[in-house]
């Protein structure tokens, strides 16, 4: 018996001597410019633009972890992360399958254009010919790791903000977020805070709380999945959040377009093909918001002075008592309707739409309360412009009107005039289309 244990020790200690001297000989070929080489081939044909690494190395003390280093994907813009590293389940590999315990990114730089760039190239059939079985295994996240973390990675958006993040993910075992910490550390949303949390039973569905411009938002997050014998294989996102005393601009920076408190209720849909590009789902997304702004202040236009001059306004500034409304976004595209402004003597109403590209366009009506009788004129403006430069200014058919407003009675007639012209011409286009 005491020889069987010998063996046995002789045995494990010799298995346990191959397998370093195993990751030694791996950590040197991986090292080698040949594997990296290779590596940089096999990516670039993937994603169809070069790659360039300047190290790939196989750790095995203090923990056991392979690492990408200098990793630079070079499209337009560039992707690049300073160091990736992953910490496989030993156990799992020793048994011939591959799974990941931690994931860790560091010092990254990943535009969101790019994203979804490569994201498409990859789903591209034609270019990564998807395996079999891959169309019933869309919503499985169990090949996740089981942590994430990101240690100073920035995210560039479209639009081109960018903000910088530290952030743990822990994963449960479906793959499905079990609880996620983010803090925005520079640039857009600094000093922001949002907390995950999986609610119990591993249901998919969440409470999401974010501390950012001394309020918070925070709401419940649900996602759908499929009947297993549905032939429809899309997600169903929902979710439903509530906005207290948040300052807008904080939301903006560093646009200061607009200032105050916001109060808001937004309700949150999303119909996602799991195998859908990042484009896609974010094009998916929708929302409707009622909201509320306190002490609100409109930088960049002075209504007060629109009104006076009945023409094209720039700079200047407007306090507001009431500022309210409904948003809705469909994607990247935002309409704000039922749009109710007041301050002082003044009185708006209207619509705004702004475009992807940050461009206003929409109508914004103003009544201002003249003399001891309260006379109450109105002057129809165009909005335009852009969120960081909005201008407004009398559409063609009001000019028309405030010109003959006064000359037939020089300054009392030029609201009343722009506000009978904008009409006829309102009257004409739908008489003769647009």
């Amino acid at each position: 018996m005491r020889r069987i244990f010998i063996w046995a020790g002789a045995g494990l200690g010799l298995v346990g001597v191959l397998l370093l001297l195993a990751v030694f000989a791996l950590g040197q070929w991986t090292g080698s410019d040949g594997f990296r080489q290779r590596v940089e081939r096999e990516a670039s044909t993937s994603l169809g633009v070069p790659v360039t690494l300047s190290r790939v190395s196989v750790n095995v003390f203090p923990l056991p972890a392979v690492a990408l280093e200098g990793l630079n994907i070079e499209a337009k813009p560039a992707l690049t992360l300073a160091r990736v590293e992953a910490r496989p389940v030993w156990s799992s590999l020793l048994m011939g399958r591959l799974a990941v315990s931690t994931l860790i990114v560091r010092e990254a730089v990943l535009p969101q254009a790019t994203i979804v760039l490569l994201g498409a190239r990859i789903q591209d059939p034609a270019r990564n010919p998807a395996p079999p079985g891959a169309d019933d295994q869309a919503t499985d996240l169990s090949w996740l790791p089981r942590s994430i973390v990101l240690d100073d990675v920035t995210w560039i958006s479209v639009q081109g903000r960018s903000s910088t993040v530290q952030a743990e993910l822990a994963l449960d075992e479906d793959g499905w977020p079990a609880e996620t910490t983010v803090v925005v550390v520079r640039g857009a949303l600094e000093g922001a805070k949002a907390q995950l949390q999986r609610e119990a039973d591993y249901a998919t569905a969440w409470n999401l709380k974010v501390d950012v411009g001394g309020g918070t938002l925070q709401g419940p997050l649900k996602v759908t999945l499929p009947e297993a014998n549905a032939k429809a294989r899309d997600l169903v996102f929902e979710g439903t959040l509530e906005t207290r005393g948040v300052e807008v601009s904080a939301l903006t920076a560093p646009s200061r377009t607009l200032t105050g408190r916001l109060d808001a209720s937004t309700t949150l849909s999303a119909r996602i093909n799991p195998k859908a590009g990042a484009a896609a789902v974010t094009d998916a997304l929708r929302s409707q918001t009622r909201f509320t702004v306190n002490d609100a202040v409109l930088q960049g236009v002075d209504l007060a002075k629109a009104v006076a001059t009945v023409g094209l306004s720039r700079g200047g500034s407007t306090a507001l008592d009431t500022l309210a409304g409904h948003v809705r976004t469909r994607g990247q595209l935002i309409e704000l309707t039922n749009l109710v402004a007041s301050s002082g003597v003044l009185a708006a109403t209207g619509e705004v739409t702004v475009a992807p590209g940050k461009t206003l366009s929409g109508r914004v009506r103003v009544d201002v309360t003249r003399g001891a009788g309260g006379e109450v004129v109105g002057v129809p403006l165009v909005v335009g412009g852009t969120l960081d430069d909005p201008t407004v200014s009398l559409s063609r058919s009001a000019l028309l009107g405030a010109a003959i407003g006064t000359a037939l009675m020089p300054g009392v007639g030029t609201g009343a005039g722009a506000n009978l012209g904008d009409r006829l011409g309102e009257g004409l286009k739908d008489l003769f289309g647009k």
